[in-house]
């Protein structure tokens, strides 16, 4: 076991994860997330559900902002249990745009209704709005390829950075979308444009990988992991076997 990772960087956090209320491809509630996640050992996660342009499980006839409350659904499942149980629990969503994918983080749900125009945005569209409220735009596994991604797009300028590690590419006990190619392409791919990177386990279910990113200190909120990634804070990255130091050099090999 990584020892001395986890001494150094004892707050571990999922920052990438679904639930059943709000992404149809999703086989577990925020409840079950929460409580599995919990008792993995994580401080916390971040749920990032399906959004409009995504594989949602909300019906895109409601009015906007009904819709936007739906969506919250699993989040604030999530939320409620992690306050019963001791698990800090930051509301974020993964945004779909013709099959390319971005994590969002720094804005809430309340903002969502006050920006129905996130329906129809393009990707530069999408990064300004994000930004004007102080948020984080994080490229989601942009090497990945599968049926519903027609074409990898890469958006260099409109991102802040880039989801390097992806559990289900590189963790052995994955079942999906297991290539570790797709990781190594990440991480280079961040290198060249010298953007930060981070890492979550996209899990859809308890079955966990324990993916994520490890800190020195307990996030106090969504907004403060967005500047703790903007300002270049030190963390570490995994895939729930393999830690990376913020560059993406492997550090250490073993479980959480």
């Amino acid at each position: 076991m990584c020892v001395s990772i986890r001494e150094k960087y004892p707050y571990l956090y999922e920052t990438h994860l679904h639930t059943c209320e709000s992404s149809a491809c999703a086989r577990s509630t925020g409840q079950e997330m929460a409580r599995a996640c919990k008792e993995y050992g994580y401080t916390g996660i971040f749920v990032t559900d399906h959004n409009w342009g995504g594989n949602t499980a909300i019906d895109r006839g409601l009015a906007w902002e009904d819709w936007v409350d739906a969506f919250g659904a699993g989040y604030e499942h999530a939320r409620e249990e992690g306050s019963r149980i001791g698990l800090d629990v930051f509301f974020g969503y993964e945004a779909g745009y013709k099959g390319t994918e971005f994590l969002i983080y720094g804005v809430d749900t309340s903002w969502m209704k006050a920006h129905p125009q996130l329906r129809d945005a393009t990707v530069e569209e999408q990064y300004n709005l994000v930004h004007e409220a102080g948020g984080l735009v994080v490229h989601a596994h942009p090497y990945r390829e599968e049926y519903y991604i027609p074409e990898i797009r890469l958006y260099p300028d409109w991102v802040d950075g880039v989801e390097a590690v992806n559990a289900t590419h590189s963790n052995s006990r994955s079942t999906a979308h297991n290539d570790p190619v797709f990781d190594d392409r990440a991480i280079a791919y961040a290198r060249h444009h010298k953007l930060p990177m981070s890492a979550g386990s996209d899990i859809h279910g308890t079955r966990l990988f324990g993916g994520g990113i490890a800190f020195s200190r307990r996030l106090e909120s969504a907004s403060d992991y967005a500047k703790a990634i903007l300002t270049g804070e030190d963390y570490v990255l995994t895939n729930g076997e393999t830690w990376y130091d913020r560059y993406g050099e492997v550090i250490c090999a073993g479980p959480w």
